[in-house]
């Protein structure tokens, strides 16, 4: 295990890696876990913050050091179906959803039971979760049990997808960081509310509405498409209460300004100190330009990466119909004031 400690102030942050003694990191992390700690550690979408689900103090400390706004409701992490059994209640449409994506990016809202802590889901009486598809992730919630996880950033920034991005942001506010090199996907899960009749993706990600289609052999709604009928859904949006993480506030954003342009047409670079983020299609067009291709996977590395380096802001540039439903997502939020 290779351990290096990052100083903020007085206090040190823990980087325990996992290319030498594993199963040494893991343990650590599971002991810090276990002693109401907050950890960080890899998932196959983003870096997520973990936290003991039964310890709500520990929970606490998650909104406390990402600066989260207190009503909005946090993702819990399991390792099967059973975990799922465990905080939530079940119908034949999860049972489906599981074989078909889990684990995988694909978060399921459902009927929360009383074991999963009210300040973890918002003092809502639905809970989110999901199975990670990452090993190191799986390894270390068998250790401790299930984890809330939100991404381990500050609120509002760009998701980390490095143990090094959650050291710039965190360190100091968190007792460790478990490394597990780059998030192979990138953005954050597909969230689904299972609580009504007609399923709705609340936040799409890299598996889309189709491929749920597919599986339920039925219609998913996205949250866009005027689907707040359900009593529950009507009451949650006059309320302005959000039943997912990503769905209320501004997230994702560098500290520099963004802009989005969907157009046929190639738009004007304001500006020389500019970044541009598009589609392979399309960089050879943005000549004597600073360009970079746009992906789910580079996304949030490229936001950070731009703004260390002293770029004055970012167009991201493709025409309609190019950008997966989950990109466009994050762009969208990024770029709100």
């Amino acid at each position: 295990m290779s351990e290096r400690a990052y100083d903020t102030s007085d206090t040190k942050t823990l980087f325990l890696g996992t290319n030498d003694g594993l199963q040494k990191s893991i343990t650590c992390a599971a002991e810090l876990l276990k002693a109401g700690k907050l950890v960080a550690f890899p998932t196959e979408t983003v870096y997520g913050l973990g936290a003991d689900v039964t310890n709500p103090d520990a929970i606490a400390k998650v909104f406390e050091a990402k600066g989260r706004p207190s009503d909005n409701p946090m993702i819990v992490h399991v390792a099967n179906l059973g975990g799922i059994e465990t905080c939530a209640e079940m119908d034949d449409r999860v049972r489906l959803l599981v074989n078909a994506f889990m684990p995988g990016p694909l978060t399921l809202v459902l009927p929360s039971k009383e074991s999963v802590p009210l300040i973890a889901r918002a003092g809502l009486p639905t809970v989110a979760l999901r199975i990670p598809e990452h090993p190191v992730a799986l390894e270390l919630i068998k250790h401790v049990g299930p984890l809330v996880a939100p991404s381990a950033n500050i609120s509002g920034r760009p998701s980390p997808t490095t143990a090094r991005h959650v050291i710039d942001d965190l360190a100091g506010r968190i007792a460790a960081v478990l490394d597990g090199g780059l998030c192979r996907v990138g953005i954050e899960s597909t969230v689904l509310d299972l609580t009504q009749s007609v399923p709705v993706i609340l936040r799409p990600g890299v598996i889309t509405q189709l491929e749920i289609e597919g599986v339920l052999k039925d219609k998913v709604l996205l949250s866009e498409e005027g689907n707040e009928s359900a009593l529950e859904i009507e009451e949650a949006v006059k309320k302005d209460i959000p039943r997912s993480p990503g769905t209320k506030y501004r997230h994702y954003a560098p500290g520099i300004p963004i802009r989005l342009v969907i157009d046929q047409s190639i738009p004007e670079v304001r500006s020389s100190g500019q970044l541009v983020l598009t589609t392979e299609r399309h960089k050879d067009r943005f000549r004597e330009r600073e360009v970079m291709v746009l992906s789910e996977a580079m996304l949030y590395e490229q936001f950070r990466r731009a703004e260390k380096a002293g770029y004055e802001g970012i167009l991201i540039y493709a025409q309609p119909g190019e950008l997966s439903e989950g990109l466009l997502n994050r762009v969208k939020k990024a770029e709100e004031e």
